[in-house]
């Protein structure tokens, strides 16, 4: 798809990018509770990583030209994608690394999840991604109002996933039993695994509500237009970035493996 396009056609390619993950996310629940296929899993993971990557957070910006004035904005722009984008392969490590704990202390198990549930919550952030899109391409063209509508809808929608896994899900997990006791202290590597995992994400999501808040705020001012919003595209792409990594958390916790009797 082409990167020089007019609104509609730029709205659009997020729709199909997002119809795609969609049917993804669909494919790879029941593919989970059908079949049990953990190459699958991780096949579909890494595609949807794919279309996040290219698509909603714009990797291939970090090709652009600029006009070499070290004072211009497009200059500075550039350098600061390079900056960024080096700070999430830095963060990428350490979910990696959660990543590597997972599979060395459950292997092919997984915590007792609801699997609909963490379909749900998988859902909302994905929708939410679609949103932060919508709302940074309408910015790229210079419709502040609706990257302000899209912004505060995608922080409705981040604000509930954050939610729906720390009020809820923790809560159903520690009724599972998942935080360690001294009468059953087998669960603790299990209940780890979920609490690290999660846990570092909710952080991650929280900081990013953060970040949303302040362009959102920012552009109520007018501090941004179609030439200079790159806070603007910065937060998307934190935003997807957050979005990438509960890609492959969620197959990790809800999808992959036998869930673990405790």
């Amino acid at each position: 798809m082409s990167h020089t396009q007019d609104k509609s056609s730029a709205l659009g390619q997020g729709v199909v990018v997002f119809v795609y993950l969609a049917i993804l996310s669909v494919l790879e629940y029941f593919v989970a509770v059908a079949f049990d296929a953990t190459s699958i899993l991780i096949v579909v993971a890494v595609v949807k990583a794919a279309l996040v990557m290219y698509y909603f957070m714009h990797i291939y910006k970090l090709n652009e030209e600029s006009d070499g004035d070290e004072h211009s904005y497009a200059y500075k722009t550039g350098t600061n994608r390079i900056g960024l984008w080096l700070f999430l392969l830095s963060d990428g490590f350490v979910f990696a690394g959660l990543l590597v704990m997972r599979s060395n202390l459950l292997g092919l198990t997984r915590p007792p999840l609801n699997q609909l549930l963490g379909l749900g919550v998988t859902s909302v952030l994905l929708i939410s991604s679609f949103f932060m899109n919508r709302g940074e391409t309408a910015l790229a063209y210079g419709d502040v109002k609706a990257f302000m509508r899209n912004t505060m809808i995608t922080f409705i929608l981040g604000l509930g996933f954050l939610l729906g896994v720390v009020l809820v899900e923790w809560r159903l997990a520690a009724h599972e039993g998942l935080i360690a006791s001294f009468g059953n202290p087998a669960v603790g590597p299990v209940g780890a695994v979920f609490y690290m995992m999660t846990g570092m994400h909710a952080f991650h999501v929280l900081t990013g509500l953060i970040f949303l808040a302040v362009v959102w705020n920012n552009a109520r001012k007018g501090l941004y237009t179609a030439e200079k919003h790159y806070p603007a595209e910065a937060a998307a792409v934190y935003w997807h970035f957050v979005d990438l990594v509960w890609i492959f958390f969620y197959p990790a916790l809800y999808l992959i493996g036998k869930a673990i009797a405790i």
